[in-house]
Formats: structure tokens, sequence, C-alpha cells
């Protein structure tokens, strides 16, 4: 324990205590998963009846709009319970206790490279979704091409953003084994 000032000591507990400030954002994260989930139950629900009536294609984009929601709750997931151990405070779970292998050893690093890679499965998937739908897009096939092009420069966007963000923790771990 080191001989600090009490002003200082106080500034400096204010300040991490200050942490519980993201808490009420975590709720509100379960909240926006919960909002996910109701919205996959009722595509689910509205889809279901109508699969005898329904073409290939169309159940290919109803599967890809709910992967595309499950894939965005597992990111909410892995953000939810990654941020708070990270940033706020550990789970305080039993051991009995169903609780996933990654939880606890996700770091900021693997964080980033998990929440940029589902962002570019995200997105594959509504690139591939737009695609199908092509022929039920609007007439005007300029403003599709137009619509598509820029589906297509937003993804690669993500792609090179992942790649990047990859090649800088790279040298990152290789500069700290130096």
């Amino acid at each position: 324990m080191t001989n600090k000032p009490g002003l200082e000591r106080t500034f400096e507990r204010t300040l991490f205590a200050s942490r519980w400030l993201m808490a009420p954002m975590y709720l509100g994260l379960a909240v926006a998963l919960a909002m996910l989930t109701v919205v996959f139950v009722r595509e689910l629900v509205y889809y279901v009846p109508q699969v005898m009536e329904l073409k290939a294609e169309q159940v290919i984009l109803v599967v890809l709009t709910l992967i595309d929601l499950t894939l965005a709750a597992n990111l909410l997931l892995i953000v939810l319970f990654s941020g708070y151990e990270n940033f706020v405070s550990k789970l305080d779970i039993d051991a009995e206790v169903d609780r996933p292998d990654w939880m606890g050893t996700v770091d900021f690093s693997a964080l980033k490279m998990k929440l940029i890679a589902s962002i570019v499965a995200i997105s594959a998937i509504d690139l591939l979704k737009r695609f199908f739908a092509i022929s039920e897009m609007s007439a005007d096939p300029v403003a599709v091409e137009r619509e598509i092009y820029w589906l297509v420069v937003v993804h690669l966007t993500f792609v090179v953003s992942g790649v990047l963000m990859a090649l800088m923790d790279w040298l990152s771990a290789r500069s700290t084994k130096n």
C-alpha cells in the first residue's frame, strides 16, 4: 500500500468505481438481446405456416435472415459478457452453472476480432440476401446496380478493416515478444 495523499487516493477510487457506470449499458444490451429474440420468433412464426407455398429461394432468404439475427445475437452476447468481465467486474457464477469456455478468457483484442468477424459475416449474409432478391428489386437496373455496388464496397471495407486489425494485433504481439 502506498502512502498517497487522501485527495489523490479518493480521486483514484472514484475513477475506479466509475466503471460501474457501464453496468446499465450492459443491462441495455441484455434488453437488446431480448428484442432480437422477439424479432427472431416473429420471423419464425410468420414463415413456418407458409413453408409449403414458399419457393426454394424464398426459404433460403428466410434462413439467411434467421442466421443473420442469430449472428447478431451471438455478437451481442460476446460483447455483453466480455465487456462486462473486462471493464466492470468478473461474473461470480457457481462452478456448476453451464459457463461457456470462452467466458473470462476473451480480452479486448480477441473481442475486437470476434466483433469484426461477426460484422463481416452479417455483411456477407446481407449481401447474399440482396443477390438472391435482385429479381424482386426495383425495375430500375441502374438503381439496383448502384445498391449492389455500395453493398459490395461496404462489405469489402469491413473485410479490409478486419484484416488490418488482425495485422495490427499480430504486429503488436510480435513487438511485445521482442
